[in-house]
């Protein structure tokens, strides 16, 4: 079981940034297939972007495309969600999420998704 720790969220006035960070542990092997969900109250989780390996290919949805941008870290096992130009559309609870393997590499991929962090509450006021 692939255990996920995230931190990061926090409170920030619209048009500035956060920057999120997972670290995963746990793994048999190092997940191919890293993400960032998020949930807002009362709605379903949605995908944000995802990140994969071997070459760290990325999709963003398209509601953060230009503005996040998700990146590993020199291990691999870390995940990073750098979010700029944020808008108070942006609140949610976010989670880090992972598997070790992804079927697609377009938004089907979020559908792939096994292990889950506690989640990060980011929070835009306008």
């Amino acid at each position: 079981q692939i255990q996920l720790v995230e931190s990061g969220g926090g409170s920030v006035q619209a048009g500035g940034s956060l920057r999120l960070s997972c670290a995963a542990s746990g793994y048999t092997f190092i997940p191919n297939c890293m993400g960032w969900f998020r949930q807002f109250p009362g709605k379903e989780r949605e995908g944000v972007a995802h990140i994969q390996l071997p070459d760290s290919g990325t999709y963003y949805a398209d509601s953060v495309k230009g503005r996040f941008t998700i990146s590993h870290g020199d291990a691999k096992n870390t995940v990073y969600l750098q979010m700029d130009s944020l808008k108070s559309e942006d609140s949610a609870m976010y989670f880090c999420a992972a598997s070790y393997w992804c079927n697609y590499k377009d938004r089907r991929a979020f559908r792939d998704f096994r292990n889950w962090g506690q989640g990060t509450q980011v929070t835009v006021s306008s």
